[in-house]
């Protein structure tokens, strides 16, 4: 029998395939050069109105998304060539003299480094020869872990290691001690190169059996290896690299994610994600345009500057620009001689970027840069943002790691969809509502999914605030749309939700709050479950509640602390949410110490093993922790705390006063806060 419905949506999918074909290049608006002056005039009311009901991005994207599955199919069913050193070599055979990469050569961010795709190419595969030799001896399935600054180096041992059929492990360089320890086992990790200028950091409890650590020396590697002619290059075999037995679902990456088990867990990035899904973000935020450059000082051990960033922009044959590390007082100069099309931001860099000086607006101003594209940029401050710096575009987008879609949005104008992270056209909003959806949570317990009599979930009305789930194809195989983490089913199947809207489907659970407006635009609302995001950090409430409570001095029997509830506290001005912990006192213990300085006996510890970012800034001693009827802590009201006092208005609070000393948060400190005298 005929499924009527499904010809018409081959219909409709290929009529909008074949207008996009001829239409999308005589398009004015897709141009990134007519950018900077996007307003069109009465004579394009047409376009206007198009632009307006987004039917011209869903001509964009649409023949390009259908034409690159049938490529990418093809490839992985007959050449075998889906990975991302192909998506890469392509780039390298079609446009071998085109700009590649480019990096400060020194502090002035002036002048850059630079690179064009053969020159990288040439470097890499004299990388790979020296990586296979017998002294590092790197073959094809090793995980390898990277524990890297943003450099060139950190791009071209990342690509080295795909040639050769290797799988890079990105580890964030600011963690060490157990949860770096933690990081190489759970990930099976054999080697580990570090960065020269940070193997300080480098440092972890006991022993790692049969782990090779490689201090990189850099100044040699580079006159030897990278930048010697003579030096051998190494072709790795395309049945080693790739072989047949190696699936597109199967890990390209590993990034290493915050999570509830009070430890990080190895998010598992496959080659569909990274190479199929990169190329789709890249064309959605239109890096295809001649020129193109993003720019980016986020950490490249995120998936958002690994992979929608240098993935994105190399599957269109673009160019990068990376920098260190980010700085806000130099960040639009580094911008400016760049002269990157693209910014990558968190809403905290434009907060901060907002609360810098106009001091120079040439580099504000007369850059090159028309999409600003990321994540967290909150409503309040989008069209300041856009309107100070000059920024034609805004493409806010929703993703995290681990999950299996993200949804974007490209707001051109300074009214429809402001803070909006995901909104299309008719036809793609069609299209994901197949993917993605909204449901209900418990009143109660927003973590909760709320379920009606039937025992199925519910997906929310208009602009009422709902978790977000992606589906799964295949309930019975999830990993071939959620690939998980790495070692840790128990993690992997907390993410899964069964049954939802009929017995035996699955989706994937995001664990946020998003919300749908009638023009089904959908907008961040806040976080789920026990993660906070701190300083572009997404940080563990049970990693920093493991750190307090195996304190020696709160392991002993009689302990003044008998138990810990950590959560993300919202601070206005401020993005994201910081560290606030409760502690319950023991009451039928008597101490002569105050509990001001029981905390400042903690902070040593808790300056060892959590990052700056986990510190519980603010702290409160509490004669019970409040419980649900099921034994689980009422998280909710302390994540809404009212400060300096508490809800009541008489409860201590302390601060962690410039991340040196807990003070109590008294009136006139809290006023310090607000007034920015004192920084979070």
């Amino acid at each position: 029998m005929i499924n009527t419905k499904r010809v018409i949506k081959i219909g409709i999918l290929t009529l909008i395939y074949l207008v996009g074909l001829i239409v999308d290049p005589f398009l004015k608006f897709s141009s990134l050069d007519n950018t900077k002056s996007y307003k069109t005039s009465k004579s394009n009311a047409i376009i206007d109105h198009l632009i307006s009901i987004r039917i011209l991005e869903d001509i964009h994207i649409i023949p390009y998304f259908l034409k690159s599955i049938l490529s990418y199919v093809y490839a992985l069913n007959k050449t075998q060539q889906f990975t991302n050193w192909y998506v890469f070599e392509n780039q390298v055979s079609n446009n071998p003299d085109k700009l590649f990469m480019k990096f400060p050569k020194n502090n002035t961010n002036e002048e850059f480094e630079e690179y064009t795709y053969k020159q990288a190419h040439e470097i890499i595969l004299r990388l790979s020869g020296y990586l296979t030799t017998d002294t590092i001896d790197c073959k094809p399935g090793q995980i390898i872990g990277l524990y890297y600054q943003n450099n060139p180096m950190f791009i071209f041992l990342w690509y080295a290691l795909w040639q050769i059929g290797c799988i890079p492990a990105f580890l964030n360089y600011n963690i060490q001690g157990e949860s770096l320890k933690h990081c190489i086992t759970i990930g099976n990790i054999e080697k580990v190169f570090v960065d020269p200028r940070i193997n300080q950091n480098f440092s972890y409890e006991g022993t790692l059996k049969n782990v090779q650590v490689i201090n990189v020396n850099e100044d040699e590697l580079l006159v030897t290896v990278l930048k010697n002619p003579n030096a051998t290059m190494f072709f790795q075999k395309h049945e080693l690299r790739t072989p047949k037995s190696i699936k597109d679902f199967d890990p390209a990456l590993l990034i290493f994610t915050s999570g509830t088990t009070g430890l990080p867990k190895s998010a598992v990035i496959s080659w569909r994600k990274a190479s199929i899904g990169c190329a789709l973000f890249g064309r959605i935020y239109h890096m295809e345009e001649s020129g193109c450059n993003v720019f980016t000082a986020m950490p490249l051990y995120h998936s958002t500057a690994a992979l929608l960033g240098i993935c994105a922009v190399i599957s269109q044959g673009g160019a990068f620009t990376i920098v260190s590390k980010f700085s806000a007082s130099q960040f639009w100069k580094q911008v400016y001689f760049s002269k990157a099309t693209h910014i990558q931001y968190v809403g905290e860099i434009c907060r901060y970027l907002l609360n810098t000086p106009q001091q120079n607006t040439t580099y504000e101003r007369e850059h090159d840069v028309k999409i600003a594209y990321g994540n967290g940029l909150r409503d309040t401050i989008w069209v300041d943002f856009k309107n100070r710096f000059n920024i034609p575009v805004i493409g806010e987008f929703y993703a995290s790691t681990e999950a299996p879609f993200a949804t974007t949005s490209i707001q051109f104008g300074n009214e429809l969809g402001v803070g909006a992270c995901k909104s299309y056209g008719p036809f793609v909003t069609l299209f994901l509502s197949l993917q993605q959806c909204l449901i209900r949570t418990d009143p109660e317990d927003p973590s909760v999914p709320y379920r009606n009599s039937n025992g199925f979930c519910e997906k929310t009305k208009a602009n009422e605030p709902g978790e977000l789930l992606m589906k799964i194809f295949f309930p019975k195989n999830p990993k071939t749309s959620f690939q998980g983490y790495l070692g840790n089913e128990k993690a992997t199947e907390s993410k899964i939700l069964r049954d939802v809207f009929k017995k035996g489907d699955a989706y994937y659970r995001s664990g946020d709050l998003i919300k749908e407006d009638t023009e089904s635009r959908w907008y961040f609302v806040d976080r789920l479950g026990d993660t906070f995001r701190w300083k572009s950090e997404n940080c563990s409430t049970q990693e920093v509640e493991n750190c307090i409570m195996t304190d020696p001095l709160f392991k002993k029997e009689d302990s003044y602390v008998v138990e810990c509830c950590v959560v993300g506290l919202k601070i206005q001005g401020y993005e994201g949410r910081c560290g606030y912990a409760i502690l319950q006192r023991n009451q039928d213990i008597k101490t002569n110490i105050t509990e001001l300085e029981i905390l400042n006996g903690l902070l040593p510890r808790l300056n060892l093993s959590l990052p700056k970012y986990s510190m519980p800034l603010f702290v409160k001693f509490v004669d019970e922790i409040e419980h649900t009827n099921n034994h689980k802590i009422k998280k909710v009201g302390y994540r809404n705390e009212n400060l300096p006092k508490g809800h009541n208005g008489t409860d201590v609070i302390y601060f962690l006063k410039n991340y040196k000393q807990y003070v109590e948060l008294t009136p006139l400190e809290y006023e310090k806060i607000m007034n920015g005298e004192t920084k979070l």
